[in-house]
């Protein structure tokens, strides 16, 4: 029992220190091979780190000295819930009406830099590993007040309303205020930091970090009806992905269709861990 407790203290303490990693942007040498690990197929498709250079970013209305990486979006066919982007706000940039749609939820999660954050309840100011739940309708802003650029996920996804259940509220934490909570069976190797109470049915949707020791593993390929949208914060695994085996690392995205077979082993000297979104809670769409 001592044994696991010591393992569980040493991974808390490597999570409350870990980094981010954050697209850096720029472009690869002429000298670079095409070759990739990049792949796109009907069951999951995987995004390297690498691909995200400045060729490939996008704009958007309204943000000013702003640019994005789109990770994923609704796709007929492929993983229909959700949107997911790497936002990269210069200083003084940001956006007084950064939502177009009144029925997108969102979920920001900071890599680098700071985001200062103003809803209703007044100003917050995020650091890396800064999470904001924002529900739809509500209006916010986002600015870089700071001297470099800041980094963040921004996930949105259509709010499901359900007669007779509140729509949640919007707030702010910070990962590191969140002790994770180790799964069941598995001696602390494995642990999940969760902002929403599963059993909260106001949420259709969750944003949970996944962490894995060194050597950690998904003991079994989950076959699931929740999408995923999976960013490598840190470390480096293998996945296994419908029969496939994929080797990936801290930058890279995932983005797993309803149902793709997924498990994973945990390598390299530190900790593997990766922001993942998935749709829950509520009845399954009958009628397009």
């Amino acid at each position: 029992m001592d044994t696991i407790k010591a393992q569980i203290s040493l991974a808390l303490s490597i999570m409350s220190t870990s980094r981010y990693y954050a697209a850096p942007g720029g472009l690869p040498p002429q000298t670079n091979k095409l070759t990739d690990r990049a792949v796109f197929t009907p069951a999951y498709a995987v995004i390297p780190g690498g691909v995200l250079t400045d060729i490939v970013t996008s704009a958007l209305p309204f943000w000013r000295d702003t640019r994005l990486w789109v990770l994923s979006r609704p796709m007929s066919g492929f993983s229909e819930t959700f949107s997911q982007y790497l936002m990269e706000v210069a200083p003084g940039g940001g956006s007084d009406h950064p939502e177009a749609d009144p029925t997108a939820e969102a979920v920001l999660f900071v890599v680098d830099g700071t985001l200062t954050l103003e809803l209703a309840d007044g100003t917050h100011t995020m650091a890396p590993g800064g999470y904001a739940f924002i529900p739809p309708g509500t209006p916010w802003r986002a600015s870089n007040r700071g001297d470099a650029a800041v980094r963040f996920h921004w996930i949105r996804k259509a709010y499901e309303a359900v007669p007779g259940i509140d729509t949640p509220p919007a707030f702010v934490t910070n990962e590191n205020d969140i002790e994770p909570i180790e799964m069941p069976d598995c001696g602390g190797v494995w642990a999940t930091t969760r902002f929403v109470d599963p059993q909260d049915l106001r949420h259709d949707m969750h944003v949970n970090i996944v962490t894995l020791r060194p050597g950690g593993v998904i003991p079994f390929a989950e076959t699931h009806v929740m999408e995923h949208g999976l960013y490598v914060l840190e470390g480096k695994a293998v996945y296994h992905l419908n029969q496939d085996w994929v080797e990936v690392e801290a930058g890279d995205y995932l983005w797993l269709r309803a149902f793709c077979p997924q498990a994973c082993y945990a390598g390299g000297p530190g900790p593997f861990r990766y922001l993942l979104y998935k749709d829950v809670n509520r009845h399954m769409t009958l009628h397009r």
